[in-house]
């Protein structure tokens, strides 16, 4: 008996060479999304053996889509841009100006017109979420300040494409391009702006829809499931509310499905179901997503880059060298560290989800050519390669930088100057010197302030310097690894030196210094590398915590007290578990330890 097996044989085809693709990139240390996008070139119509059916693949990629940005929504902080909203905020508008521009700039050189150029440049202009992640997880970059920085500006990014989607359909037939099909035309002038007007008041609408009955609604049929106790039925009704929102928000307000799908995840990440949501619909999602890059892939013409190398080659240096630079300039003009800017301009060196997303629709309203898809992603498959290497040569010229503090300092110029720096550590001796004030080094100096012991800070964020000054906490200003900063600190009177920061190669390079000055100071540092906390232990570190081995040592006396074992005998045997996992025992310092002083509460 014949069997219609069109949808089986592209899902089946495009998940196993998905994984077959995936694997190898991972094997190459590549983004297995690049793998993703390859598998799809070698099931599209455009290589030889099987095709799949682009039909199908289309309609694969709009669901995967719609998980994609229901994702998004679900984790979507608005606190956390906040956060960071006064550097991510202007950055992000400012940097999507110049790289539109610039991408503007080379379809106007290709001969194509204002409603292509404007496309293609907000296609080049916006940086993958998924891949940025994975980089700064790669990294150990995540939960520092810098990688607050990055997902902050990404945010901004992907909420001003969300607003591009919208607007697009209703500026397309003033661009050169055709309205989608079922959407009103108006001839002229004021018929472009009834026709905006329309849209935006169909999106205010659902907005506030969306935001008064949807925050309601949803997590209530969220909860009635889970109440349940059926798993089955609590993830239906996940995937029922991203799909349904979607085609509902289409249907009913005109609206995009990535806009319906966004806003059915941001109403509910403000639910206490909101993980299990997301770890219920990550698989499902995850699936998608891959096809969506498959069926992206299928439909990129690898010839492009023999017909148009040059072509190529100007869109890759628009992503990785023109956006880079941007991002440098427009951070350094805020006043952030050096570190900070390369980090961000690593982060947006490369384009994604949202490039494709933007491409299909310039398409379908015959605003960009084909070759404008083709080029956008020969763009992406390149960047993202080339992605990690960013990230490894901005952390070599960031220490290159470290060891010419008079050129870092020239590269800083335009930030307000910190106040005058004198002697933070006057008076002060037997202190702690604290590297870094993130969360890892505030909580430090927030205990010790609680128990009236000195300390001194050194940080490279100059707010953050004024603001303990204004606190009067001792802070300097300034690279801990650059001369003069630690003995601004008074590192010679200092008995402990904290490192809060996670980069391992600023750690080895102050302790040198540290101990340069003085001999017996006593260290702890944290690190996210075994390798590199075994290196450090050797080197005499008095403690080196890594952040998985610290949480399965606590995990694992919570595990031996809940099974009956005494207090004493977990924490001995923890104890000896941390002691033996060091390569070479560590010297005591000469020091006896510093008398505690009673803490400001009890004083109290």
């Amino acid at each position: 008996m014949h069997h219609a097996t069109g949808l089986i044989s592209i899902i089946a085809l495009g998940l196993a060479c998905a994984f077959l693709g995936g694997m190898l990139a991972q094997r190459i240390r590549l983004p297995p999304l690049v793998g993703y996008l390859v598998a799809g070139i070698a099931i599209g119509p455009f290589t030889p053996g099987f095709v799949g059916d682009p039909a199908l693949a289309s309609q694969l990629a709009e669901l995967g889509v719609i998980l994609l940005m229901f994702g998004v929504g679900l984790h979507f902080s608005i606190g956390d841009l906040l956060t960071v909203r006064a550097i991510a905020l202007p950055g992000a508008i400012v940097q999507i100006g110049v790289a539109t521009a610039m991408g503007a700039g080379l379809a106007w050189a290709f001969g194509w017109g204002a409603g292509a150029g404007l496309v293609f440049g907000l296609a080049l202009s916006v940086a993958s979420t998924v891949v940025l992640l994975r980089a700064l997880e790669g990294q150990g970059l995540l939960d520092t300040d810098k990688g607050r920085i990055a997902v902050g500006w990404l945010i901004v990014e992907d909420l001003a494409m969300v607003v591009a989607l919208v607007l697009l359909p209703a500026l397309a037939p003033s661009l050169g391009g055709e309205a989608m099909s079922g959407s009103a035309q108006h001839g002229g002038s004021a018929g472009l702006w009834v026709t905006l007007g329309l849209t935006l008041a169909k999106v205010s609408v659902f907005v506030a829809v969306m935001l008064v009955g949807g925050r309601r609604l949803v997590p209530y049929l969220l909860g009635l499931a889970a109440r349940t106790g059926s798993r089955e039925l609590f993830t239906l009704a996940v995937l029922a509310s991203a799909v349904g929102i979607a085609f509902a928000s289409s249907e009913l307000f005109g609206v995009s499905f990535a806009l319906g799908a966004f806003f059915a995840g941001m109403v509910l990440a403000e639910s206490d179901l909101s993980h299990q949501a997301a770890a219920d619909s990550l698989p499902l999602q995850d699936a998608f997503a891959v096809l969506f890059f498959v069926s992206v892939g299928m439909l990129f013409d690898p010839g492009i880059v023999l017909r148009a190398p040059l072509s190529i080659l100007g869109v890759v240096g628009v992503i990785v060298l023109g956006k880079s630079l941007a991002a440098v300039a427009i951070v350094l003009a805020f006043g952030h560290p050096v570190g900070t800017a390369l980090t961000i301009a690593a982060s947006l060196a490369q384009i994604g989800e949202f490039s494709f997303i933007l491409a299909g629709l310039g398409i379908a309203l015959k605003l960009l050519p084909e070759e404008g898809r083709d080029l956008i992603l020969g763009g992406a498959l390149l960047s993202i390669t080339l992605n990690p290497l960013f990230f490894v040569l901005s952390d070599r010229v960031s220490r290159w930088l470290g060891e010419r503090p008079e050129l870092r300092r020239r590269l800083e110029r335009r930030s307000p100057a910190p106040p005058p720096l004198n002697n933070a550590a006057q008076g002060l001796r037997d202190h702690a010197v604290i590297i870094g004030y993130g969360r890892v080094g505030s909580a430090i100096g927030q205990a010790l302030q609680d128990w009236n012991l000195p300390f001194v800070v050194v940080e490279r964020d100059r707010r953050r310097v004024e603001d303990l000054r204004a606190q009067g906490v001792p802070a300097v200003f300034g690279d801990a690894t650059a001369p003069g900063i630690l003995d601004a600190a008074d590192i010679a009177c200092a008995r402990l030196v904290v490192v809060a920061t996670p980069d391992p190669h600023q750690a080895r390079r102050l302790l040198a210094k540290a101990r340069a000055t003085n001999p017996g100071i006593d260290s702890v540092v944290r690190t996210h590398s075994e390798a590199e906390r075994r290196k450090l232990e050797e080197d005499g570190v008095g403690l080196v915590l890594m952040a998985e081995r610290e949480l399965a040592l606590g995990m694992m006396t919570y595990a031996l007290r809940s099974l009956g074992v005494r207090e004493g005998e977990a924490r001995l045997f923890v104890d000896s578990s941390r002691s033996e996992s060091r390569t070479s025992p560590v010297t005591e310092p000469e020091q006896p330890a510093p008398e505690l002083r009673q803490r400001r509460d009890d004083a109290e």
